[in-house]
Order: C-alpha cells, then sequence, then structure tokens
C-alpha cells in the first residue's frame, strides 16, 4: 500500500499482531498518504494523521479543537457517551475555563514538586519488589508492580485512602474502554466513581489536607473564588484515566523493550546514568500506545499541502510520528542515549499532558530500583508469546512475565 486510495477506508486502531512491534502501515502511510481515511470503532469515519510535522501542527493548532461532542464529529466508540475524549472535563470546562484550569494544575505539577515526590514514588517501588521476591519468580510484572504504582501515586494525591486502589483501578479501567465495556458498565464505573469523589471533595473542604484537591480550593480561595464541585470531579477523573492506565502499562512495554534485547539491559546495568534518556526512548519507541489524539475542526485547513474541510475529526497518531524518518535518525532503532528527543509521547502544544513530569519521575524510579535490586530480571517468555490489551483506548500488555 503505498498510498491511500479515495475508496480505501482502513480500519483504526489497525491491527496488528506482535506486541512491540508498529503495523507497517504506519511507515507505508507516512511515505504515500499522510492523511489516510479510517473507520473507527463506532462505524464512523475519520483523517488519520502519521508524519511528525503534521501531528505536531495539529496539535499546536487553536481551531483543531477537543470537544468531539458537534454533531458531524465522529464518534469514537459506539458506546460513547462523551467517554474519556469527551467526558465531565468538557462539559465542565468551555476553552477559557480550561486553560485557567491547567495553570492552576500545572502548579502542583512541576518538575521540582514531582522531584520531592520521587523518595516517596521509589519506596514504593522498593515495597512492591519486596513483595515480589517473597513470591519468587516467575510474575507477571504488570500486576505485581505495573498497576499497583501508579494507582498508588494517584490515591497519595488526591488525598484518598490508599485501600480504595483497587476500585479506582477499576474505574479507570472501565472509563478507557473502546469496546470492552458495555455503556451500562461504563455509565455505572462514572456514576461510582463520581458519588465516590463528590463525597470526598465535600469532606476535604471540610478538612482540608496536603493534596491536589486541597491545593486547587485554597488556590481558588486566594484569588477570591470558589473552585467548583464539577472541575474537583473533572480533575479527579482527568487525572485518574490520564495517570493510571497510561503509566501503568508504559511500565510493562518499557521493562519489555529493554529485556528484549539483553544488550540493553547490560548498557544500562553498566550505566546508570542512561536511566533517564532511556525511558525518553521507551516513551518514543512504544508501538502500542493506544487509539491517538482525536480532533475535531470547524473550519477548512490544509495539512502536509492538502486542503481538510470543516467538520473533520482527525486522529493523530503520536507513536507513527514518532517513527516518523524525517524527525529522527535511524527512527526504528532504539538508542538508550538519544539525546535531545523531542518525541510526541505527551502530546504538544497548550494541551501537551500535564502530568508528564509525574510520569517521568514514576519511569525513572522504576527502572532505578529494578536495576538495583533485580541485575539478573529477564523475560520469563519469549517477546514473541507476549499480547498486546485489546478494547482500551490506551495500549498495554496483558502480562509481562518476569524471573530473575
Amino acid at each position: 500500500m503505498a498510498r491511500n486510495d479515495a475508496d480505501q477506508v482502513l480500519d483504526y486502531p489497525i491491527p496488528v499482531s506482535e506486541a512491540l512491534e508498529p503495523p507497517a502501515e504506519w511507515a507505508e502511510l507516512r511515505q504515500g498518504c499522510p492523511i489516510a481515511k479510517v473507520k473507527l470503532p463506532s462505524g464512523d469515519q475519520a483523517s488519520l494523521l502519521t508524519r511528525y510535522e503534521d501531528v505536531k501542527q495539529v496539535l499546536a493548532d487553536p481551531r483543531f479543537r477537543r470537544r468531539l461532542d458537534a454533531p458531524d464529529a465522529a464518534r469514537i466508540a459506539a458506546n460513547e457517551s462523551g467517554g474519556v475524549f469527551n467526558g465531565s472535563m468538557g462539559k465542565a470546562m468551555r476553552e477559557e475555563t480550561h486553560q485557567q484550569w491547567r495553570r492552576m494544575v500545572g502548579k502542583w505539577f512541576t518538575a521540582k514538586r514531582m522531584t520531592a515526590l520521587r523518595p516517596a514514588i521509589e519506596a514504593m517501588v522498593e515495597r512492591l519488589v519486596d513483595d515480589m521476591e517473597r513470591v519468587g519468580g516467575p510474575v507477571d510484572l504488570v500486576a505485581s508492580l505495573g498497576f499497583p504504582l501508579p494507582v498508588w501515586v494517584i490515591c497519595d494525591m488526591l488525598g484518598v485512602p490508599e485501600s480504595d486502589r483497587d476500585r479506582f483501578a477499576h474505574w479507570s479501567n472501565t472509563l478507557l474502554s473502546l469496546t470492552r465495556y458495555t455503556q451500562a458498565e461504563i455509565d455505572e464505573a462514572q456514576a461510582d466513581f463520581a458519588a465516590y469523589m463528590s463525597a470526598h471533595i465535600a469532606a476535604t473542604r471540610a478538612r482540608p489536607g496536603d493534596d491536589l484537591i486541597s491545593e486547587l480550593i485554597a488556590s481558588a480561595a486566594e484569588a477570591g473564588a470558589v473552585m467548583p464541585d464539577e472541575a474537583l470531579l473533572a480533575t479527579s477523573q482527568g487525572l485518574l484515566v490520564a495517570g493510571h492506565e497510561t503509566t501503568a502499562n508504559m511500565i510493562g512495554k518499557m521493562v519489555s523493550m529493554l529485556l528484549a534485547d539483553r544488550d540493553r539491559w547490560e548498557r544500562l546495568l553498566a550505566d546508570r546514568s542512561l536511566v533517564r534518556t532511556a525511558v525518553e526512548e521507551a516513551l518514543r519507541l512504544d508501538a502500542n500506545p493506544g487509539f491517538g489524539i482525536p480532533r475535531y475542526i470547524t473550519e477548512d485547513a490544509e495539512i502536509a499541502g492538502t486542503r481538510v474541510p470543516g467538520g473533520t475529526t482527525v486522529v493523530c497518531s503520536l507513536a507513527s510520528a514518532n517513527r516518523d524518518e524525517a524527525a529522527f535518525d535511524d527512527a526504528a532503532e532504539m538508542d538508550l542515549g538519544r539525546s535531545p528527543n523531542t518525541h510526541l509521547a505527551f502530546g504538544a502544544g497548550a494541551h501537551s499532558c500535564l502530568g508528564q513530569s509525574l510520569a517521568r519521575t514514576e519511569l525513572q524510579a522504576v527502572l532505578d530500583v529494578l536495576l538495583r535490586r533485580l541485575p539478573a530480571l529477564d523475560l520469563a517468555v519469549p517477546v514473541e508469546e507476549l499480547r498486546r490489551v485489546d478494547g482500551l483506548v490506551i495500549g498495554g500488555l496483558r502480562e509481562v512475565p518476569v524471573r530473575w
């Protein structure tokens, strides 16, 4: 397929069998058809962008909107009721308010604050590795470390008890569904989460603590305003769906990529200073990050020299863009020391991921602790036996069996 013919529509997400490798269509589309017609899980059509410069352009262009509730916008999934791309966050806040909210929340997610959190995150990783060693290998790294760590961090940031982390993990999984859960199950999870967090927000207003919800309430009060419950609820849900599943899955994928070629792991053991750049390279080379970022435009625009009519929904494939040969030397190769590394794993522009400093801190902490505690770590199955997670917005691996 050198190009996407006028009547050719690809199913999206593009099916792929290998756990750590991208679909061959990405490279073909980047070369011959940078704006491809695709059919989404809902059955609606959209335009897929696969080149680095095109994706970066759209993410930085304010005409391409986050909201997907226009009558002619493509639905992502058939069971979508706003869903992860247009849920309570979008309903609670319009663009100006959203930017104001980002500035307030951004004060919490500073690199300095995340660095201060690092010892506590490392201590949690140590506890989880202790549990792994007590059980003895092989164990599933996803269940043993990948999922417990980020949800513990999020519960801590929101000021909710660690004992409720299993409930948060379930809500996260359900709210990120493309095809795995029914609409009734998604609605139930959304209602349960909203009820839980509404009670927690009320309790926090009465007894503030050292957490993100308390901080937002206090920041609004200092400005002579009241942070509405709807915005606090949207913040909590946004943190959960953006910060749990993505990092949880990335831990499993990152370690799998590094262990798939033993030379990579040995190089890190020999030079721990490469941990930071290795994390960035794993983020860039992730062939299974999930759906991508959808945007909707109300007016005609030009992308890659082609007119894109108003009313079009575009899907930005960050993962394909991150493998664009025009943007990265030896783009298909994993270079643990790659620097600079201007990947788009966290998006770009005004809506880039607020929690990227937190995600980096967690991933670096995991890698540092595993290299120190389990230097003999290895995959317990051939790479070919690793299986992708299907039916969710976020991509991941079902299990990552490891031994040491």
